[in-house]
Order: C-alpha cells, then structure tokens, then sequence
C-alpha cells in the first residue's frame, strides 16, 4: 500500500482530533486538484483549521519538537548564525546552540532547500529542525527589522557631533557591510553610512534620498515607488555623511560646485548590491541621491510580468521575431528597462549576439555585450548604435530613443535584419507612433520596423497580511466608471496597515502593460499619417486593453486597491 502524501497524513491527524471535518478535506482536495498549490496551505486559507492546530499535528507526525518563539529570549549571536536574508526567505530562526548542535525554529521543517543552505553555510554545526507557525516567524523577524531602526535611533543619540569631522581616504574595491557593522573600530559617521543603506535594502528600498536644509537633513527611502521619512542625521554630520559616500563611489570629495555621478557596490549577508550615485549641489549642501541596483529583485521572467494569456502571447510573437522594433514606453521609474532586461534574458542563448548601449548600464549580464554612453567624449546614443551595427549583433538594445538621429539608426537597424529593443518616454503605446513620425522618421519606415509598443506603469500589491474586502464609495464607482454589475460580481479589497508593511497597506509592486501589436490594418493607418487617437480607437477595436483596464483586471483578482487604480492610472 502506498504511502500517503505528506498532507494528507497531517489532515489524517487533524480528523483523528476532531479539528478538520472529511467534508472540509474533500471540499480542499477538490479545490487542490483544479487550482495546484499545498494542500496544507489551503486548510489554513479557508480557515478550516488554525495555525497553531497544524502546527501542533505536524510536529507529532514529523516527530519534531514544537516552539513558542514569542516566548523566548534569544542572544544576538545565536540569531546571527543565520543571515537575515536566509532568514527571511525560508522563514527560519536560530534559536539556541549546544556545542556542535544549531536548533532551528521552522514555519516549514519539510523544506530540504532550507537546510541544505543552511548546512553549506554551517558545515561545523549539525542542524536540528524545531517546528514553529509561520505568523510566530514572521512577528519575531518584525520585530528584529523594528531593532535595525532602534539602533540607528541610538547610535544617533550617542553620537558626539564634532564639527570639523576628518574624513580618511581609502581605497576600497567592494564594501562589506557585514563587517563594517560589526567592527567597534571604525567611526561614527562610517556606521552610520552603513545603517542607511542596511535599512534601506531591508526595507527594499529603490532610492535613498538625503536632502539638506538650513537647519536639518532629511533622510526619505523610496519603498514601492513612494517616499517615506526615516531618523536623519544631525545637520552637523551633513558635510561627513557627503565626503564619506563620496570617497565610496570614488568622487572629488573637495568639488562642491558642480553636479558628480558615481557607483559603487556593497555586500550584505552575502548578496551583493550595486548602488549609483548622485550629487546636485543645492543652497544648503549637497543633496544625495543613491538608486539601488539590487539583482535579487530584477524580474527575469517573462510569465512573471502578470500578462493575461492574449498580451501574453502578443508579446512572445514580437520577441520571437527575426528583425523588427519593439518599444516600451512610460515615465521615468516605470520599470521599462527591466522588462527588456527580462526580454534579453529571454533571448539570450548562444546561437546570437546581443549589443546593448545604455545610460547607465544598470544590471550586468553575462552572455550580453553592454556598452556604456559616455557622451563628454563622444560616445552617445547614436555613435554608439552606430558602431553596434558593424559588429555583426543579432540583437540590439538601445537604452532610450532620445533625438531623431537615434531614432533614425533604430529604425533602418530594424528593417535591415536586427531585432532592436528600446524605450520612448510617451504617456501611451499609440503616442509612440506620433513621436517618432515628429522626431522626422518617415511613416513608411515607421509602419515596416515596428513590431509592439508597450506601455507600462507599475502599481502596488496590496500587503497580503493585513488585506481586508471594503465597499467601494460613491465617488470611486463614479470616477472608475465602475457598473452595478461589476460591484455584485467582485469583492474589492484594500490593505489596512500593519508592522510589515509599514502600516502602509502595500508590500511590493506588480507591472500593468498597454500593449499595442502592429497589426496590417495599423501599419495601413500608420502609412496614411493617422494621429494617435485614430491608432488608439482601432487598437482597442482589435482588443488592446488600456493601462486603466489592465489595472482594474488587478484590483478585480484582489491584487492591488481601487485607491492605487486611481492614483497609477488618474489621467486616463
């Protein structure tokens, strides 16, 4: 007879306690069969038991001791065996060690990836799994992110601010930050450096933002594309806090004056993080801003984009193309470079040569050839797509169509055999057509090269630990244009703020694509100089879904609010 599935066994147990009914296991298996996923994290979702119920019959069947992390007090360095970042990702804590033994606390004891990393990353200690509820994981690694900010509050507080800080020069490669934060040697103004940007990648944080004024700084991180305030600095530490970013991005520390640009890069719990630099001179001071270049969070898939089936396919259609142009097109900070970088990735095999020229190169990928504009001597946009074309690439990215001479080499390089990838800013997919016809590029050329336009915006996931379904106002329905029909039909939810997302309602960003496939019926339009407009009408008539409806799709899965519909989408 063979052996039941491991949930199952764990349902088993829960019936022999009268904690599960069979009809409640029949309705989850059933549910199991037509949608996938665990089946003991569907019993939780429909609340047919409780956390602590199946934690409690897993660690009888596994034979695995139970832990109540909430109660106990664990040292820093018996936390510390493990990094936050594994911590975090496998949901696991280290929470005693008895000479050669490291007991683990497991919101998944079963999860053999876990262990095994944790076994590479300990080979001296013997790792023995204890059993814990995932929300028990969870609080206890809250509350230990909640101390990173306590400490950079204390360490503010103890500082003694001198005004004629000295700064040493030194020439450092790579950072490890991992270090730098334990070592009781260096100075303040370097351990604090170092906290900003251990806050800011914990708090996934895209830019760090430190902003002089008269009489104080103010330091703001960009979490999910929306700045927030954090602890800043003395106004005193202002000049110390620049020279030392500065002498990591390997900057004139003595120029005040003029506008610099720099990168450097950082290692945290093992990852490594790019950051890039900038310095704009102000009134008061410096102002920094430091973008974060992190390859952990770089989307590489393309059926991670959230495409329905149909754009989905469109977009696979115009990538799989011999030659042609594909343009993504959006404001600054949409996400379009990513997703050609998921593009790039897509297509990046052995059988082709691909050549990118971007400002900056923001991710670096092996197997692609990536050429950095430098235009003080020379190298733009379009010299450098120029020389592109004579060596022999099979496919071509343009970080951005900015002037008409680029625009002009884009479009003959993709009737001439290349399959080239670039960006536009325009509002909308149609308004890229309009845009290169007025940067002088020929309608007949335009119609033949163009393959797809994209346009695409990025939204905000609502944090699944404190979702909540809410009637939607008055106002919202009238401004959506939302039907009685569609209120009955879908239960629209909101975040409602809790200690994981900052009380702000959202964790992470989701992309919402407008795309727009070249069809004969469009080229037709295109060669007779149609504007935008009538592009648009036709378009939808094929069935092109606009940014606002891609986004009301979201909010009607539950993924985003209608309050987010409206903020990323107002202007439609």
């Amino acid at each position: 007879m063979a052996l039941k599935p491991f949930g199952e066994r764990i349902a088993d147990s829960l019936i022999a306690d009268r904690l599960l009914t069979r009809e409640q296991l029949a309705e989850a298996l059933e549910q199991q069969k037509k949608q996938g996923g665990r089946l003991l994290k569907l019993l939780l979702e429909k609340k047919f038991v409780t956390e602590q119920d199946m934690m409690m019959s897993m660690a009888r069947c596994l034979n695995t001791p139970p832990v109540n992390l909430a109660k106990m007090h664990i040292p820093q360095e018996v936390t510390d065996l493990i990094p936050k970042d594994m911590s975090t990702n496998y949901r696991m804590v280290a929470v005693a060690r008895l000479g050669k033994r490291l007991f683990v606390a497991m919101a998944d004891p079963l999860n053999v990836l876990a262990i095994d990393d944790l076994r590479r990353l300990r080979p001296n200690l013997q790792i023995v799994p204890l059993i814990s509820t995932e929300k028990a994981v969870n609080d206890f690694l809250t509350s230990a992110n909640a101390q990173g900010t306590v400490a950079m509050n204390e360490l503010l507080n103890k500082m003694e601010v001198s005004e004629d800080a000295e700064v040493v020069k030194e020439k450092q490669e790579e950072i490890n930050l991992d270090k730098l934060i334990e070592s009781s040697e260096e100075g303040p103004v370097i351990k604090l450096v170092n906290l900003m940007l251990v806050q800011a990648i914990k708090d996934r944080a895209s830019d760090i933002h430190i902003e002089p004024f008269e009489k104080l700084i103010k330091l703001r991180y960009r979490v999910d594309g929306v700045l927030y305030d954090s602890p800043a600095p003395p106004k005193a530490l202002q000049q110390a806090i620049t020279s030392r970013i500065k002498i990591m991005a390997n900057l004139d520390i003595a120029e005040r004056r003029l506008p610099q640009d720099g990168r450097f890069r950082i290692r945290i719990s093992g990852r490594e993080v790019d950051l890039r630099v900038s310095l704009l001179p102000t009134v008061h001071g410096e102002k920094i801003v430091m973008r974060v270049l992190d390859k952990g969070t770089l989307n590489t898939n393309l059926e991670a984009l959230g495409l329905d089936a149909d754009d989905l396919q469109k977009f696979k259609n115009a990538i799989d193309a011999p030659h042609g142009m594909m343009l993504m097109t959006g404001p600054t900070g949409s996400g379009k470079t990513s997703t050609l970088y998921a593009v790039l990735t897509q297509l990046n095999t052995p059988d082709v040569n691909i050549v990118t020229v971007e400002d900056p190169v923001e991710y670096q990928m092996v197997g692609v050839n990536q050429v950095q504009v430098k235009p003080e001597i020379g190298l733009t946009f379009a010299s450098g797509l120029r020389s592109i074309l004579r060596q022999d690439p099979d496919i071509v990215m343009v970080g951005e169509i900015r002037d008409s001479e680029t625009a002009d080499i884009a479009v003959k390089a993709a009737l001439t055999g290349h399959l080239v990838l670039s960006t536009l800013h325009t509002n909308d997919a149609p308004g890229a057509i309009a845009r290169l016809i007025d940067m002088g590029i020929e309608p007949f050329l335009v119609s033949s090269s163009l393959l797809m336009v994209c346009a695409q915006r990025l939204m905000r996931k609502i944090c699944p630990h404190c979702k909540e379904a809410f009637t939607v106002p008055p106002d919202v329905t009238t401004r959506l244009g939302l039907t009685e029909e569609m209120l009955a039909s879908h239960t629209f939810y909101r975040g409602r703020g809790c200690n994981r997302c900052k009380e702000t309602g959202f964790l992470g960003r989701m992309a919402i694509l407008e795309v727009l496939s070249i069809s004969d019926a469009i080229r037709e339009q295109i060669l007779h100089n149609a504007s935008a407009k009538l592009i648009r009408d036709l378009a939808l008539q094929e069935g092109m879904k606009t940014l606002r409806m891609a986004a009301l799709n979201k909010a009607r899965a539950g993924l985003t609010s209608l309050d987010e519909v409206l903020r990323v989408t107002g202007g439609e």
